[in-house]
């Protein structure tokens, strides 16, 4: 089960995850993808951080007054934004429940459970708490449309409450369900990830932000992407906190 989030939007203000104003990865993650800033403001979820930066239409002259929603993407314009100048970052991203970085279990075992955690540049980085093994990755995804679509991992999620190692279905053989129960249409399974509004029209999803569209999806090399829309802006940056 996938559901939909986008830089800038902010979910739930009084949680610490509830914003993506910022990412687990990146503290000013709406200012680096977008480049835009208002100001900066307490009440986002990750107080301090830059407002302004959008992923979609935005209103509001300042950091207090700043709104920002998704907005429907299609091919004619490769799925970028409509209502934004085109994105500094990568506007194919999504989010697994796996935060390598300030989970204290996943930053433990993560030399033991991801894939590609030993062989380079990654294996230069054990015990690095500046350095992430999930952002950026590529990953495959297939949607709704039956379509194959590709993104970059940008944040950690969904969650319920604050189990962000969720190994056996991130990384597992078996096809484990998320640990996560929530923020899903689907009583069998809680949402496994979020995907970007450009990864939402290229798969095909039925809402612009609904709990009901399925993906299958795994781990893919940097080598193995195909050329696409999710080639026009690769994001490189690392952790920014």
């Amino acid at each position: 089960m996938s559901t939909t989030f986008w830089v800038g939007e902010i979910f739930n203000a009084n949680l610490s995850d509830g914003s993506q104003v910022c990412s687990t990865y990146d503290s000013k993650w709406a200012l680096h993808h977008t480049g835009v800033q208002l100001g900066s403001s307490t009440d986002t979820g990750c107080g301090g951080s830059p407002v302004g930066g959008c992923d979609g239409p935005s209103s509001g002259a300042t950091a207090a007054t700043f709104t920002c929603t998704t907005e429907k993407r299609t091919a004619a314009n490769g799925y970028f934004p409509t209502s934004q100048p085109k994105p500094l970052e990568n506007p194919f991203y999504l989010d697994l429940p796996y935060d390598d970085i300030n989970d204290a279990t996943a930053f433990a075992n993560r030399d033991t459970v991801v894939p590609w955690a030993n062989v380079a540049p990654y294996s230069a980085h054990h015990g690095d708490s500046n350095y992430s093994y999930m952002k950026n990755h590529w990953v495959q995804l297939t949607g709704p449309n039956g379509k194959t679509c590709y993104g970059q991992v940008e944040d950690a999620g969904p969650s319920s409450g604050s189990l962000y190692h969720d190994a056996a279905y991130v990384f597992g053989s078996n096809d484990a369900r998320p640990v996560n129960k929530q923020f899903s249409g689907d009583p069998s399974q809680g949402a496994g990830t979020d995907v970007s509004p450009a990864l939402n029209g290229c798969l095909g999803f039925a809402d612009l932000d609904g709990d009901n569209d399925h993906v299958n999806w795994r781990f893919v090399d940097r080598a193995d992407v195909p050329a696409g829309p999710w080639l026009t802006v690769e994001t490189t940056s690392q952790v920014s906190q």
